[in-house]
């Protein structure tokens, strides 16, 4: 048997999400929707994964960015140029099918079904013999979902659909096993009753659950293969949905990391984005947000912080409220202290920046230990400029350096100064005015003393002064 085929039907709108952006783009533990079951269906050997569009092709750069450049030969993109339904669906990707491979059937709304339930369900339609498997799962409350008829001896008969009053019966309508809208066909078979679809009915769509009634009136065999977990198979239709699904994934998220061996003190008070790597013994303690594909050594503490496509390297230190945003790099040892924010800069072996701080499109070097309030000014209005700062620089409090500028080898910075020349290493930079005591100044302000000497180039009134 060839590698099966993926079919990931993603090209409605998801009105319900009441949202400009197509349902399946919507963000889930950083990663889009759609993404979810395109991965896992290559994770479970794929060796084809079509994913239907609509016409607008929105999400062409989503998968181009999306899937690794070793795989992205494996996934195509098919048109769907009418929303005519699930089966109009299948059939907009027909050409892509391969008859004598295995083809199943995703929603790319429903994120959480994993590479493992998709190798399940292959391995259970290999040995049921059939030549259609349906996901089935029972829920507590079945509502909106079509329900799945069973035979005396179990065995599937057909689904029963409930978009509209009268659909359904009031026994089949307690029936609390549903259709998930995962499925699994040969190849063959499926192609050989595609164009028997018929679009009558109240929507006048195309069902992709009308194929097992066409095969089962061919003689084919219909399996149901049901899933325990309906967490695995939980659609997403509006942001309620979302909501639940976020829920799931982000448990299942701390759990992987927490068995691989991470720290998380506070499970519930903690999120952290699909592609968060994590080395063992790390901690990470309550309120840390951990975002996009952040790499973080081992034995590392993290605490109150968000944490953005960075890399934390081994021994590092990120300190409460800390804001790391795409491309800071902390190397081993170094520090990055309260109310620090750092953005693109690689902040060197054993370098300190203990607080309220900005570091941005900066590089700084080993040990060197930037003061409170440092700032690097790095743009002039219509471009960003580098800070260049050497080995074991001291750099006083309230420094701002005016990129791009470059600092010596153990320089150091005065405090309260605006650094917009390089410093030489070994040198002292002052880049601040002196000081000036202007005398009676809050006797003016009380209007006490009229007749305050006014210092020269200061004519404005005492208001304002």
């Amino acid at each position: 048997m060839s590698a099966p085929t993926v079919l990931v039907l993603a090209a409605g709108q998801g009105t319900r999400m009441r949202s400009a952006t197509p349902k399946v783009l919507h963000e889930l533990c950083g990663r889009p929707l759609v993404l979810w079951p395109v991965l896992a269906a290559l994770d479970a050997g794929a060796g084809r994964v079509v994913v239907v569009d609509s016409p607008a092709r929105a999400l062409a750069e989503v998968l181009e960015q999306g899937v690794a450049a070793g795989q992205a030969h494996k996934v195509a993109l098919a048109i769907q140029p009418q929303s005519n339904g699930t089966g109009g669906a299948v059939v907009a990707a027909a050409t892509e099918i391969d008859p004598q491979a295995a083809v199943v059937v995703l929603s790319g709304d429903v994120p959480l079904v994993s590479a493992q339930a998709i190798t399940a369900l292959l391995a259970a339609h290999a040995a049921a013999g059939a030549s259609a498997t349906v996901v089935t799962t029972v829920l507590a409350d079945p509502s909106g979902y079509g329900r799945v008829m069973r035979d005396g001896d179990g065995h599937f008969m057909r689904v029963v659909e409930t978009k509209k009053p009268g659909d359904a019966t009031d026994r089949e309508l307690q029936i609390r096993e549903v259709n998930t809208g995962i499925y699994v066909f040969q190849g063959a078979a499926l192609l050989a009753v595609l164009p028997r679809l018929s679009a009558d009915n109240a929507q006048a769509e195309l069902y992709l659950p009308q194929v097992l009634d066409l095969l089962r009136a061919d003689g084919h065999a219909v399996a149901a293969h049901a899933v325990e977990d309906p967490g695995l198979v939980l659609g997403v239709n509006d942001r309620v949905a979302l909501a639940q699904v976020r829920a799931l994934a982000q448990r299942a998220i701390l759990e992987r990391h927490m068995r691989a061996g991470v720290g998380i003190v506070d499970p519930a008070a903690t999120v952290i984005d699909v592609d968060v790597e994590i080395g063992q013994d790390t901690l990470i303690e309550p309120f840390t947000t951990i975002r996009g594909r952040t790499c973080i050594g081992a034995r590392c503490t993290i605490r109150h912080s968000y944490l953005h496509d960075c890399t934390i390297e081994d021994g590092a230190t990120v300190g409460p409220f800390a804001y790391l945003r795409p491309g800071a790099l902390l190397r081993e040892g170094s520090k990055v202290g309260t109310f620090v924010e750092v953005k693109n800069s690689d902040i060197g072996p054993n370098a300190k920046i203990p607080h309220l701080s900005y570091i941005g499109d900066a590089d700084v070097g080993e040990s060197s230990n930037l003061g409170a309030g440092t700032i690097t000014a790095n743009y002039d209005g219509k471009a960003k400029h580098r800070t260049r700062i050497g080995r074991r620089v001291k750099g006083g409090v309230d420094t701002a350096f005016v990129a791009p500028v470059t600092v010596g080898d153990d320089a150091y910075t005065a405090a309260g100064s605006v650094i917009t020349e390089d410093i030489p290493p070994g040198a002292l930079g002052v880049g601040r005015s002196r000081q000036e005591n202007i005398e009676g100044f809050a006797q003016r302000q009380k209007g006490e003393s009229r007749d305050a000497v006014v210092p020269e180039g200061d004519q404005g009134d005492s208001s304002r002064a």
